[in-house]
């Protein structure tokens, strides 16, 4: 009788590799026989989650139910029936609690006798971190080319928003002018239409600005509802065709905000966006709610985006707003979204955080402190005369039909009223006379009015006024750093004539 040595253990090479060993049968689903391995290492075993006390034909690693992408295991095996060996094959695989993993495989495959069933020696290694990085450098990659594309078209985007504010502002003008005569019913109705489409077509260009290049700061006292309308308008196409309910619960009244409007639409854009995305799966569409409101005492403004989708797992909760971080699939999402809402809210000043809505979803609660211009004492009205004693404005703008708006809805409030169509003229007028009031364009031809502001106090003889900037360009960064700089009031065309006609009573009360 001849006595067989038994075989020997492994040694610690085998036992100590960081990399997992099989060796053993691999099958296609249609036959009967499942997998078998004859030989697995420890690494293994770590790798997929197979306990230790497990008996070693029971661990199956290639088995279907361990890839995260059914048709990835039938290429493997098709690579093993066509060339017999696979070297670095990258596939998604699935650990025995689900949570996956990226794994390199090479592996040698003979056949062993039987019709799709091969016997199979494979090194498995977890390239999981390396593909995270690997994905992060790709990710800085697109945004780095994003940004250059974003900031060649802003500079167009820019110029083209210039030159449609200016006729914008000219048409809302007058609109306003022509409201305010005797028309009958249809005329004022038309006039009315014709104002509120002007302004639609401006949020239209405000929101390409936004969209098409990086803004520098500029903030002022903004309507938190006034930027949730605007933002949720823009969404409204995207909607079209989907099941998604949209709710609004608006706060009446509420306390202004000293914020960057663009950041703070940014800021619920991507929480919006984020919240669809949540809901994709609903069978019934699902449903987002936006909420504002304020704190008792007044002193902070709230922000809530809720939606009723699956939620966010506990675990996952405390990293959500880290950069690059996302629970979606490969080339679904950068993990910039929401590290982003939250640099913005931070940079305001403000507070964000994760609630669980009873019943489940998510809820996005944002507190930003609230503030703005002190209320001015409201002054007794003075009569047209006392008012035209008193008070002297000059215009400055190179749109002649806008400025011919301007000079009579102020000459019809009781202002004496002069006007110059560039910087030059208007230099010309100072030294003519005083006055009390500038109204002044930013572009103009022949001296714009940066220039004018910063020339007019040098000159002998022009006692410079407090002036009131307009202008169609405040996405500029050297236009938005000027008007930081001046201290000096301004809006943004288009606007309204009792917004021009508020802001030179504001001025002269103040002077």
């Amino acid at each position: 009788m001849t006595l067989r040595a038994p075989a020997p253990a492994p040694g610690p090479l085998f036992t100590d590799l960081p990399v997992g060993i099989f060796a053993g049968t691999v099958s296609l689903p249609s036959l009967a026989a499942a997998d078998t391995a004859v030989t697995v290492n420890p690494c293994l075993r770590d790798l997929f989650g197979f306990d230790a006390s497990l008996g070693v034909a029971d661990v199956r690693p290639l088995d279907p139910e361990r890839f995260a992408d059914p048709g990835a295991r039938a290429r493997l095996l098709n690579r093993f029936a066509g060339q017999g060996h696979v070297t670095d094959h990258l596939v998604r695989m699935l650990r025995l609690d689900g949570s996956s993993l990226w794994v390199e495989i090479s592996a040698s495959a003979r056949p062993t006798g039987e019709a799709g069933r091969w016997m199979v020696e494979a090194v498995l290694r977890d390239v999981t971190e390396r593909q995270r990085l690997d994905e992060q450098s790709r990710n800085v990659q697109h945004q780095l080319l994003h940004a250059d594309k974003m900031a060649a078209l802003g500079q167009t985007v820019s110029g083209v928003a210039h030159e449609l504010n200016n006729p914008l502002a000219t048409i809302l003008s007058w609109a306003e002018r022509l409201g305010e005569r005797h028309l009958d019913d249809t005329s004022r109705r038309g006039a009315g239409i014709i104002a509120a489409e002007a302004e639609r077509a401006a949020r239209i260009v405000r929101n390409l600005l936004t969209f098409a290049r990086k803004r520098q700061s500029t903030r002022a006292v903004v309507d938190v509802n006034l930027v949730v309308r605007d933002t949720l308008a823009l969404r409204a196409h995207d909607r079209r065709g989907t099941r998604l309910r949209l709710r609004e619960e608006l706060t009446p009244d509420l306390p202004g905000v000293f914020a960057d409007a663009h950041q703070i639409q940014q800021i619920l854009l991507n929480l919006v966006i984020n919240a669809e995305q949540a809901l994709r799966a609903n069978s019934d569409g699902g449903a987002i709610t936006i909420r504002t409101g304020a704190a008792s005492d007044r002193t902070l403004v709230f922000l809530e985006v809720e939606d009723n989708g699956p939620g966010v797992p506990p675990e996952l909760r405390e990293r959500i707003f880290d950069p690059f971080f996302t629970t979606k699939d490969v080339g679904q999402g950068t993990g910039l979204g929401l590290s982003v809402v939250y640099a913005l809210v931070k940079e305001h000043a403000g507070r964000i955080a994760l609630e669980e809505p009873i019943g489940g979803g998510a809820r996005f609660r944002i507190e930003l402190p609230a503030g703005g211009i002190p209320e001015q004492p409201v002054m007794p009205a003075m009569s047209g005369s006392a008012r035209s004693a008193a008070a002297s404005v000059l215009v400055v703008e190179d749109e002649q039909a806008l400025a011919a708006a301007v000079v009579e809805t102020l000459a019809d409030a009781g202002f004496t009223v002069t006007y110059a169509p560039d910087g030059e003229r208007a230099l010309t007028r100072l030294q003519e006379r005083r006055f009390d009031v500038m109204v002044c364009d930013i572009t103009m031809p022949r001296m714009d009015g940066i220039t004018l502001f910063r020339t007019m106090g040098t000159v002998p003889g022009i006692e410079a006024p407090p002036v009131i900037f307009v202008t169609g360009e405040v996405d500029g960064v050297e236009v938005a750093r000027f008007l930081a700089e001046s201290g000096s009031p301004w809006l943004a065309k288009p606007f309204r004539l009792a917004d021009l006609l508020d802001a030179v009573r504001r001025v002269l009360r103040e002077a």
